[in-house]
């Protein structure tokens, strides 16, 4: 297929300073994991990217010194020469493929926790930090010395980005780091040239960036990533106030090459990623808009909002409202979403669904995972490609049971490797439980898992046969089925007893009753009597404060529990903790953190809150905690129950099927696997991690259990960058 003409604008080649984007597709920078101790998973994680079409891709933010250090959190490094080798190979994969390499040149100041370095950041004023308040970090505050030398850290981080190969340097601007720390009243209480007016306060980002641009700027582009409200008010930085006055000055002057709009602050970045249940596609457009007519025509500006659609991408263009498409989530979900529409191939995009799970592996100090693209992360150590499959030398039949996510991932990657496959749903409809979980308020959006693949296997009808409404299979019907192999994918259910990660079987808890009822039973739609509803959460997800606003929305008057300290517990990795309790608390949802039902009872519940015993331990008793009771307990008047505490596998054909193993053979059956919920429930990107895998390694001697994976190590008695005693380039100003 051929590109659409309409789309042409966005493979037009952009200068920026010295270099030119091949492409008005810019890859942001965003969190991955690898950080400059993985070489190899930093560069083709990116690297895929440039294959697919990016014209720009850049690291995650990138500490240009051991003051700046986020560790436990991972970032990339540019400290020192082993960093310059590391970083090196990601810019050579890059520009394989004709790609811009870029990197985010950071630096934390006084919101540097250094639990590495353990060093002080340097901060324009001396305050505790509001991203690390509970581990007492505090800044150094600068004088005028200070200030020249760290402008000399970034130039000589600029000087070694520049050697391992890099051509963007960006200034990052936003997230709370130094420059808006010295533009937000809020951080900057000084009283010298560098504090009070706006002229002051903004002098040492302007500085920094004509430092640059004396230093680098004719052989690399100057760029920043600014944040043009941080969403604080006046003791912030506002986009009609002083977010206009800095494009103002960039224009004036003449010291970035291209400038990539932000919103939000690091406390909150969840409104630069913002999730999809509370941010639609282009949420952004009216601050990036209103800073591209300052900026106007000779700096071009990139944006942001988890665009996947080129016609919306196209709009913005000619709308004027920015020059660039900057995408980090929709680069994750689709590392090869320009070239699909570059050969005319969209209906292939893989979208983002904006669940924000890569973000919050990140934020649990992991590697990176996608709920669409499970091979995002696996490029170098496992060798995927999400394009790409090795053909199966041992090609045999295989029957899928089970349609929903986690069987049609598998049954299309063992199509794509040449396996025939039938792939057998109960349901008249693909998606399994997902269908039911894209219907509940704000999760739309993330229909698009069983779109995406609904479609791929029609492409793969020859290789894969879909049958819907088949019913639930027996183990009588697997084993005379005909097929070689086998794949169980038959998902989870809710607990309908309560049963919890902490307690068991709640008295009372009994899903056959009309008055307690369970996720999947609401969204099949058995009746929620009565007006007072109670969620029961003890899941933590998305689940349970979704049913809450969903009853909210019915005119239900909604009580929310659970036995975390925080609602949605899991929402502060995904970054939507904040909204969730705005949601929460607009909706008139009641909420009682840190607690449990004892037993529930037609027309009423009883609570205890969790640690109503004492801190000091008693003598121990048989059947009691040693703990002096206070107290806690008390009941709510209740119409019906909702239990979002627990899953467990629908395992039961797999188990049976495992129990009549000697039949396999006498029924041709080389071997029966289960995978997803089925082996154990799990988030939707792990079920479709596992799937993938399995099919991925199909024909492997083991394929129920993962192949090794390359680790990128130390070794020990192999030298080290850098050993101990090197200088460290000196920065110092005085």
């Amino acid at each position: 297929m051929s590109r659409d003409p309409k789309h042409d604008v966005l493979f037009e080649p952009i200068k920026i300073g010295p270099k030119k984007l091949r492409n008005r597709f810019w890859q942001t920078s965003h969190c991955a994991g690898p950080g400059a101790e993985r070489p190899g998973a930093q560069a083709h994680l990116r690297g895929m990217k440039a294959e697919g079409g990016w014209g720009a891709v850049f690291t995650e933010f990138c500490s240009i010194h051991p003051e700046s250090d986020e560790y436990p959190y991972i970032s990339a490094r540019i400290w020192d020469e082993g960093d310059v080798l590391n970083l090196g190979y990601l810019c050579e994969v890059a520009h394989k493929y004709h790609s811009l390499a870029g990197i985010q040149l950071w630096y934390s100041g006084g919101n540097a926790p250094s639990l590495e370095s353990r060093e002080f950041g340097r901060a324009p004023s001396q305050w505790l930090s509001p991203i690390f308040a509970t581990r007492s970090v505090y800044g150094c505050e600068m004088d005028e010395l200070d200030i020249r030398s760290v402008i000399n850290m970034y130039v000589e981080a600029g000087k070694r980005a520049e050697q391992a190969g890099f051509d963007l340097l960006e200034v990052s601007a936003g997230d709370d780091t130094l420059p808006m720390q010295f533009l937000e009243p809020r951080f900057n209480r000084r009283t010298d040239n560098y504090g009070g007016s706006f002229e002051n306060r903004s002098r040492f980002f302007i500085e920094l960036l004509h430092a640059l641009k004396r230093a680098l700027g004719d052989r690399c582009g100057i760029t920043t990533r600014f944040e043009i409200d941080t969403l604080h008010g006046s003791e912030g930085v506002e986009a009609r106030e002083d977010g206009v006055r800095m494009l103002e000055l960039f224009r004036k002057e003449g010291v970035v090459d291209a400038v990539a709009l932000k919103i939000g602050d690091y406390a909150e970045w969840g409104e630069d990623a913002g999730a999809s249940r509370f941010r639609k596609s282009g949420w952004m457009t009216p601050f990036i808009k209103q800073g591209k007519s300052i900026l106007g025509a000779g700096i071009p500006v990139v944006g942001n909002g988890r665009l996947t659609s080129p016609d919306d991408m196209v709009g913005l263009i000619r709308a004027g409202v920015l020059d660039i498409i900057g995408a980090a989530r929709p680069s994750i979900a689709d590392p090869f979403l320009p070239t699909k529409i570059s050969e005319g191939r969209v209906e292939d995009i893989r979208e983002c669904i904006g669940c924000n799970i890569c973000v919050s592996k990140f934020q649990q100090g992991g590697q990176i995972m996608c709920t669409q693209n499970v091979t995002i992360g696996e490029e170098y150590r496992r060798g995927w490609h999400p394009e790409k499959f090795t053909k199966t030398t041992q090609p045999c039949s295989v029957l899928v049971v089970g349609g929903g996510p986690a069987g049609m991932e598998c049954a299309r990657i063992l199509g794509e490797r040449g396996y025939v496959v039938h792939l057998r749903e109960a349901d008249k409809e693909l998606g399994g439980h997902w269908k039911a979980v894209a219907t509940l308020p704000r999760l739309n959006e993330w229909g698009r898992v069983i779109t995406y693949r609904q479609i791929q296997l029609a492409k793969l009808k020859k290789a894969v046969q879909v049958h819907l409404g088949v019913g639930p299979m027996t183990a009588d019907e697997v084993l005379r089925y005909g097929a070689d192999r086998v794949v169980i994918a038959t998902g989870s259910h809710w607990s309908g007893d309560g049963r919890g990660a902490n307690f068991g079987p709640i008295p009372g808890a009994d899903d056959s009753l009309p008055h307690v009822l369970t996720p999947f039973q609401v969204t099949a739609g058995k009746p929620v009597p009565g007006k007072r509803v109670l969620i029961l959460d003890g899941d933590g997800h998305f689940m349970g404060v979704t049913l809450a606003e969903h009853m909210a929305n019915q005119g239900k008057d909604v009580t929310y529990v659970c036995d975390a300290a925080d609602v949605a517990e899991y929402g502060v990795f995904t970054m939507e903790s904040f909204n969730n309790k705005r949601m929460l608390f607009e909706k008139g949802v009641k909420v009682y953190t840190s607690h449990w039902v004892d037993r529930i009872e037609p027309g009423k519940v009883s609570l205890s809150y969790l640690y109503k015993y004492g801190p000091d331990l008693t003598e121990p008793r048989s059947g009691a905690i040693p703990r002096k009771d206070n107290g806690g307990e008390f009941e709510l008047g209740m119409d019906a129950v909702i239990l979002v505490t627990s899953r467990s596998s629908n395992d039961g054909l797999w188990r049976e099927l495992k129990a009549r193993k000697a039949e396999w053979a006498p029924n041709e059956i080389q071997h029966i696997f289960r995978t997803g919920d089925c082996k154990a429930p799990a988030q939707l990107n792990q079920a479709l991690w596992d799937a993938h895998r399995l099919a991925r390694e199909f024909d492997s001697p083991h394929p129920a259990y993962p192949l090794p994976w390359i680790r990128e190590r130390q070794l020990w008695g192999s030298p080290t960058v850098p050993k101990l005693g090197d200088p460290r380039v000196d920065v110092e100003a005085g």
